[in-house]
């Protein structure tokens, strides 16, 4: 539903949702979101190649996941187009993750994926203090030794974002 320009999402996300967004879309997002980056997507992508996704306490359909650590001084989103992080990407929509949550322009080859996976890319602006204040709750979920990379759920409230990469289409092209 749209308020003020701004489109309310939240998680789980469907696919009836992703195919009504268009690039520069602005969304709010409420629910559940998962936070990874560097130390934690490859591990996923692994799990997830090898038939062990079901180990985890948590299911990728519908899931929105932001690039980024959880630490004591909050969130604020990482590069999206580091390999270790980009490469997730197919692989996690493939999956169902429907929202990738960063921050910089991806490969080509990584909005194909995204538009064949029906998933978007959602850049958000790196203002820690502004997106931990939307954090309700957060628990670790898997990867807990790797610290504040670890991969979290969090239960946030009205994370800002605006649709970076959606059907194919780039707001860098």
């Amino acid at each position: 539903m749209k308020s003020e320009n701004v489109i309310r999402v939240h998680t789980p996300i469907s696919d009836e949702l992703i195919n009504s967004l268009k690039i520069g879309d602005k969304i709010s997002l409420s629910g559940a979101m998962y936070c990874g980056r560097d130390a934690v997507l490859p591990k996923l992508v692994d799990s997830i190649e090898n038939g062990d996704a079901d180990k985890y306490p948590f299911d990728f359909e519908g899931m929105a996941i932001m690039h980024t650590a959880v630490s004591v001084a909050g969130i604020a989103p990482t590069t999206s187009n580091k390999a270790e992080i980009e490469s997730s990407i197919p692989v996690l929509s493939q999956a169902g993750v429907k929202f990738h949550i960063g921050k910089g322009s991806l490969s080509e080859d990584t909005k194909k994926s995204l538009d064949k996976y029906n998933s978007i890319f959602i850049i958000t602006p790196p203002v820690a203090a502004l997106l931990t204040s939307s954090i309700k709750s957060r628990k670790c979920v898997a990867y807990e030794k790797e610290g504040m990379e670890a991969f979290y759920e969090l239960e946030v409230e009205d994370i800002p974002g605006i649709v970076a990469i959606a059907h194919g289409k780039s707001i860098y092209d």
